[in-house]
């Protein structure tokens, strides 16, 4: 059998990338500039370019989405792809944590994204797609044991 007897998913690559500031964990959000959710909050992400790794395309769109060049790890979150998650189609997310040191680092909308901006992250505002999902898995995540100061 060869590939394309099998039905292809879109992949993106998201971020949640998270900063500590005033003794309390924040969010990076974006605001969507384009159908679908136009105008809702979401995390920066989209979709692969051909070949182009996952951990590769959460970076580029992390800097394109909001001038954040993040050049610390990401911690790999996990894997979303629940049914109806995207209106457009069938889309997996292969979702990484960010952790930044600078509290004050500046952001901005840019490219598809309208405006970006920070918010606590145990209280985001709705969020697009199933992104509040992967945000709480991100919470998860921190609350085991993984240091908001530990980043770049």
């Amino acid at each position: 059998m060869a590939l394309t007897d099998f039905t292809q998913p879109s992949v993106t690559g998201d971020t949640v990338a998270v900063r500590a500031r005033d003794g309390r964990a924040e969010v990076l959000l974006i605001r969507r500039g384009r159908p679908p959710h136009e105008g809702a909050w979401a995390l920066p992400g989209g979709f692969l370019d051909e070949y182009e790794q996952p951990e590769d395309a959460a970076r580029r769109e992390l800097f394109e989405e909001t001038g954040l060049a993040y050049p610390g790890p990401l911690v790999p979150l996990g894997v979303f792809g629940r049914r109806g998650r995207d209106p457009r189609g069938w889309t997996i997310s292969i979702a990484y944590l960010a952790l930044l040191d600078d509290p004050d680092v500046a952001v901005c909308g840019s490219d598809d994204a309208v405006e970006a901006g920070w918010f606590p992250l145990d209280d985001p505002p709705p969020l697009a797609f199933d992104h509040d999902e992967i945000v709480a898995t991100a919470r998860a995540m921190l609350a085991e044991g993984e240091s908001v100061s530990a980043g770049t």
